[in-house]
């Protein structure tokens, strides 16, 4: 696991060496650069020593003729086997590094590798035999992988950070992904917040030469987009869910340094604990617990991670944050994550990271994904519930959905029962995409200055959601197809972002069983009823975890991290508030109207309304435009 970055076109390969060091954080173990002048082609990579830490794994890898050079930043699983075949048909390896099974295959398939390939990666290729460029990202996104076209050129990076040093002139505000972070907290598709630099996206890749792009084009598709058999059998769900799994866990902990493993004490965590320990009895698991008590509405994560443990026979290592570290912490947060995500569990990757990273630990796996996967997360209840109303005629529902507008925001209840049915009046497609918003379209126009709203010019954050869900197979329930959104953008654009750059912040690699792609495949091929049964989320991999936890973990309350945003914005995060979103502050941005924006803290103070989220989102706005505008 590592950091890449390179170009090509008429760059300067000193913005290499400075790209190199800001992102060094993820390769302390190494680094390298190649550039050739004549080509105008640069590659440079930092390294986390993971697979062959000695000299024999440095990046950039050279072929044996010196004509094809790879920087990789990933895992490929299966790199045992593609080595044997590889071996099988001549070729030789120095070590015994996946940087090097990855080249040799390059070497002999081309660019038809990928489809080979069962990993998480990045990756670009300079052939000198062609005079190309081969830029890669994995099929499900779980490897960011940024890129920029400029007057120089083509550049990429796994960092935003990085590429900025490669193209500092390019800072300009996309204005409309920065209303999609306003909408969902992330931002849906290739957008960033700057209106050069775009995501490679999840499965895609491109071939670049002399400064551009000459081909993109998807080589992985969601097997959910798929026709397929379904295992209309519980049993054989149930069954599969398990050797599927296990087999996961168990290809994932190849390294040559100790696996540890997060453990929160939920169902995916702890079944990912639960299958290491097979392989490794001794694995050391990390948590984390926020003192001062949790956010209303949730449950405290300890005393079940603790079960967990104790049940199992692993260690568990806790790292102990009150809320005021974790207030203070948002703005390094920001920093790391290059992008204005506006959710305070970045900082729990982190924390624990850190506390992986203090104990000798390189690599942790993690329970991410589950949820994408199986259900778990509270929308896919609501748009269970939905049986019971969304026949009603349209009146009824408008009906509805202004009632629960006006009810209480203090509680957690009401909360959620207005946010069930925002939106009830849509058709099913803009429904579920509604789903995943935080904000009406219309508050958040009113938050804008004038300049901003007409520069915006109607835009609708959701349109993303719906071209993808128009391309996906009609006979999709309406739950696949919320998943379907949860796979490509809630993963890809949010989750995986924020666990890979705060862990890596760390030093530390996170690994992602739950994304295996014989895994995703499987749980494609369950029906939705296995998943989502009545008001019982994950129910396959419940009743298949069965044998392995105790109940009372596998049927314990959903919860997420629960950091008590609420009271931040009322008590530690006050004095940061009245700094980033004054008055004066607002005005010299231009963005935000500063009275609406102080009439909306007034409305949440009083639980009018409830825009703790809507808030962080503004408040990251300013902390990312002071690091990454501004430069402070």
């Amino acid at each position: 696991m590592c950091g890449i970055l390179g170009y090509s076109g008429s760059f300067d390969a000193a913005g290499l060496s400075a790209g190199l060091e800001t992102i060094a954080h993820r390769g302390p173990d190494d680094s390298g650069m190649y550039a050739d002048e004549q080509a105008g082609v640069g590659l440079g990579h930092v390294r986390l020593s993971i697979l062959d830490v000695s000299s024999l794994g440095h990046q950039p890898m050279l072929s044996s003729d010196g004509r094809v050079v790879l920087v990789f930043n990933g895992e490929i699983y299966n790199f045992r086997e593609l080595r044997s075949e590889l071996e099988a048909r001549g070729y030789r390896f120095r070590g015994h590094s996946d940087t090097e099974v990855l080249l040799n295959l390059y070497l002999e398939e081309g660019e038809n590798l990928m489809a080979r390939l069962n990993g998480i990666f990045g990756f670009a290729i300079w052939d000198n035999r062609t005079r190309s460029l081969l830029i890669v990202r994995d099929g499900l996104g779980v490897k960011p992988l940024y890129y920029c076209i400029s007057r120089k050129g083509f550049a990429f990076a796994s960092e935003i950070k990085g590429l900025l040093q490669l193209v500092p002139e390019e800072r300009q505000i996309d204005l409309s992904a920065l209303h999609r972070y306003m909408s969902f907290l992330w931002c849906p598709g290739e957008g960033t917040p700057f209106k050069s630099v775009r995501k490679l996206l999840p499965g895609e890749a491109m071939v670049v030469r002399k400064g551009h792009i000459e081909r993109r084009w998807s080589w992985y598709r969601l097997p959910i987009l798929s026709g397929f058999i379904r295992y209309y059998d519980d049993s054989a769900s149930l069954k599969g869910t398990v050797q599927h799994l296990r087999q996961a866990v168990h290809r994932q902990m190849v390294a040559d340094v100790p696996v540890g493993a997060f453990l929160s004490g939920g169902l995916d965590s702890s079944a990912v604990v639960a299958f290491a320990r097979e392989q490794n009895p001794d694995i050391r698991c990390f948590t984390i617990e926020v003192a001062g008590g949790q956010e209303e509405g949730t449950t405290d994560d300890l005393p079940y991670a603790r079960r967990v443990a104790e049940h199992l026979g692993v260690e568990l290592n806790v790292v102990t944050i009150d809320s005021g570290r974790m207030a203070d912490g948002l703005e390094r947060m920001v920093w790391q994550l290059d992008e204005p995500l506006a959710d305070p569990a970045p900082l729990n990757v982190l924390y624990i990271s850190q506390l992986a990273q203090e104990n000798g630990m390189k690599v942790l796996l993690s329970g991410a994904g589950g949820d994408d996967l199986f259900t778990g997360y509270r929308r896919h209840h609501a748009l269970n519930l939905e049986r019971w109303w969304s026949w009603l005629p349209k009146s009824m529902r408008f009906g509805l959905e202004k009632a629960t507008k006006q009810l209480d925001q203090r509680r957690t209840w009401t909360r959620r029962l207005t946010k069930w049915f925002n939106g009830a009046t849509l058709d099913v497609d803009e429904r579920i995409a509604n789903y995943f918003l935080w904000a009406c379209e219309s508050d958040l126009l009113s938050l804008y200055t004038s300049d901003i709203r007409a520069q915006l010019n109607d835009a609708c954050a959701i349109d993303h959601l719906l071209e993808f869900m128009a391309s996906a197979p009609t006979n999709l329930s309406s739950l696949e197809r919320m998943l379907l959104l949860d796979q490509r953008f809630f993963l890809a654009d949010h989750n995986l972002i924020y666990t890979d750059k705060m862990s890596m912040a760390a030093g530390v690699e996170v690994r992602v069983p739950f994304l295996d792609l014989e895994l995703v495949e499987f749980a494609a091929r369950i029906p939705p009823q296995f998943k989502q049964r009545g008001s019982e989320g994950k129910w396959v991999l419940k009743k298949a975890m069965e044998p392995y936890l105790p109940r009372d973990v596998i049927y314990r309350p959903k919860t997420g991290f629960g950091a008590p945003l609420r009271r931040w914005m009322r008590k530690e995060l006050r004095p940061l508030l009245r700094d980033m979103l004054s008055a004066e502050s607002l005005n010299k941005r231009s963005i935000f109207d500063a009275g609406a924006v102080q009439k909306l803290m007034e409305n949440n103070d009083s639980g009018r309304i409830d825009a703790s989220y809507i808030l962080l989102s503004i408040l990251c706005t300013e902390i990312w435009c002071r690091k990454f505008i501004d430069m402070n």
